[in-house]
């Protein structure tokens, strides 16, 4: 059972089951001109960046760069194993250059962080 379903069946109250899709679609609803405020003034922010082409990999550079910690989808470049590779190995040498880190989270997802911010790797 994965983590949304565990976290759904605790939610839910006996016999009824929580709408996760509902549930995540209310808490990405665009933010009130308050919460759009208070957002603006983050020390740093994760963002979600799918790679396809060349200009994506500079996009994820840039991001660390600007101290923002990247969630990678990864999913179009498993296609073809030889570009992953080359795109991973690349943004690897470019995150440790910087002092950043990066690991795998899933088959399809990467996460990358900037200067200082480092991945606990070890699972307890």
């Amino acid at each position: 059972m994965g983590i949304f379903q565990r976290f759904s069946k605790s939610m839910a109250s006996e016999g009824e089951d929580v709408d996760l899709d509902a549930l995540m679609s209310a808490a990405e609803k665009p933010p009130s001109p308050k919460e759009a405020a208070a957002e603006a003034k983050a020390d740093a922010y994760v963002k979600s960046v799918l790679i396809q082409t060349e200009a994506d990999m500079k996009t994820v550079m840039d991001e660390l760069a600007g101290k923002n910690i990247v969630l990678l989808n990864i999913s179009q470049l498993s296609r073809n194993l030889a570009k992953l590779k080359a795109a991973v190995q690349r943004l690897t040498e470019g995150v440790r250059a910087m002092n950043g880190d990066i690991a795998r989270v899933d088959d399809d997802k990467v996460l990358l962080t900037p200067a200082n911010v480092k991945i606990v790797k070890k699972r307890k």
